[in-house]
């Protein structure tokens, strides 16, 4: 094994079974200090409890971890959902959002105790690597970047299990059930183990943020979303800062059974993978921001959001958050959120969601022009010439046609 020598390494750390398998072999490989560092962007279950002694006990020199779950929520999230980004048509982009946050505190960390280099858990099959580096590349090029998974011999996490507790280091993955879950405050993913098989159903065990739907009350639940040009701020009429919002409606949309999705997406690097995500709260807030984006933004604005959100999909998903592209992105959106104003009502029920209502003080749907009862506002003899020129160029064509099939005749 080639020795390089590293002073000092900052390791995007989590404590799962790849970081765990990394602290050691930096140090091994690159005669490194290595210093791990750990994003708080809201995974629960306990994740980061002792999280800084099991880096030490993996041979880290330190473990730093920083709560991020309100810049989460308010500089990353919000403008995903504000631009209404969804890739592969239901991946509402938990991972990808959370991915240039980490790695941008990973750099600042990197500077403030002079490291010479950063490292990421990410495979070489993954999008998480590109994501990490992008954001290495825009925020600190001058750094060394270590991507263990694109040097080291080990072919696979059956070959990590064993490192890891040759070394003394608790993880929690099995050969028998050697999944990947990624949980922030947006959602769960889950990947590896039975679900390469995209043909079997995704095990019910393997949830933590949704309930079966099948086992979710009988009754169903109503709540109201209300937003301020775009952005959501309260829950049933109360006022909510971003954590504690998506926080409440992760709780009731989980309770409902909300927010499961199985998609087979196609990795930036080329091949296709399968993913289980648990989106509970996000669930309701895309589907709340588009019905109040329908009230209240005209048919030609709605179609170009439809096309720039396809684009901020791509965007996020690819990795190119810290990028002039993003910054046009979001002013381009942000002028088109100044009257999503206003409050929607979702029914939830075991699983399911329907629009119970929704009212916004700029609301363009307007009773007076769209009621088939008696109106005084609008003329429908006026529809005659609108008709006619909007059809001209129809009836051009269907005058020409008739005149060829005369001439053959």
């Amino acid at each position: 094994m080639t020795m390089h020598k590293t002073r000092t390494v900052v390791l995007a750390y989590s404590g799962g079974l790849d970081t765990s398998a990394i602290v050691p072999w930096l140090k091994e490989t690159y005669d490194a200090s290595v210093v791990c560092f750990a994003a708080d962007v809201g995974q629960g279950l306990g994740e980061l409890d002792g999280l800084i002694a099991k880096a030490k006990r993996s041979g880290a020199d330190d473990c730093v971890i920083e709560d991020l779950r309100e810049e989460f929520v308010r500089d990353f999230v919000f403008p995903t959902l504000r631009a209404g980004a969804v890739y592969a048509r239901t991946y509402l982009l938990g991972t990808s959002i959370a991915r240039p946050l980490t790695a941008a505190h990973q750099v600042q960390l990197a500077q403030r105790i002079g490291a010479e280099a950063v490292s990421h858990g990410c495979t070489g099959k993954g999008n998480d690597q590109v994501r990490f580096e992008l954001t290495y590349a825009a925020l600190a090029p001058d750094l060394q970047v270590i991507a263990p998974w694109r040097e080291w011999d080990f072919q696979g996490r059956e070959d990590l299990i064993a490192y890891v507790r040759a070394k003394g280091v608790p993880v929690q993955a099995t050969a028998e059930q050697p999944y990947s879950t990624d949980r922030n405050l947006w959602h769960c993913s889950h990947e590896g183990g039975i679900l390469e098989d995209p043909s079997q159903e995704a095990p019910e065990h393997i949830f933590v943020m949704t309930r079966n739907p099948l086992e979710a009350p009988d009754t169903p639940v109503v709540l109201s979303i209300g937003f301020e040009e775009g952005t959501p701020v309260s829950v049933d009429a109360v006022p909510l800062g971003p954590v504690e919002l998506l926080e409440t409606l992760n709780e009731i949309a989980g309770e409902h059974g909300v927010g499961r999705a199985d998609v087979v997406e196609d990795r930036l690097v080329g091949m296709k993978s399968r993913g289980v995500y648990e989106t509970p709260g996000g669930t309701l807030l895309y589907a709340a921001h588009r019905e109040l984006e329908q009230m209240t933004l005209d048919r030609r604005v709605l179609r170009m959001k439809d096309e720039l959100a396809l684009r901020y999909a791509d965007l996020v998903y690819d990795g190119r958050w810290w990028t002039p592209e993003r910054e046009a992105l979001d002013a381009c959106i942000t002028s088109t959120q100044r009257t999503v104003t206003g409050t929607v009502r979702l029914k939830l029920y075991k699983g399911g969601i329907t629009v119970a209502g929704r009212e916004s003080p700029y609301a363009l749907y307007q009773p007076s022009y769209a009621t088939f009862g008696k109106d005084n506002v609008y003329n429908q003899k006026d529809a005659e010439g609108f008709i006619r020129l909007y059809g001209l160029a129809i009836r051009i064509g269907a005058g020409l046609k008739a005149q060829h099939v005369a001439d053959e005749v």
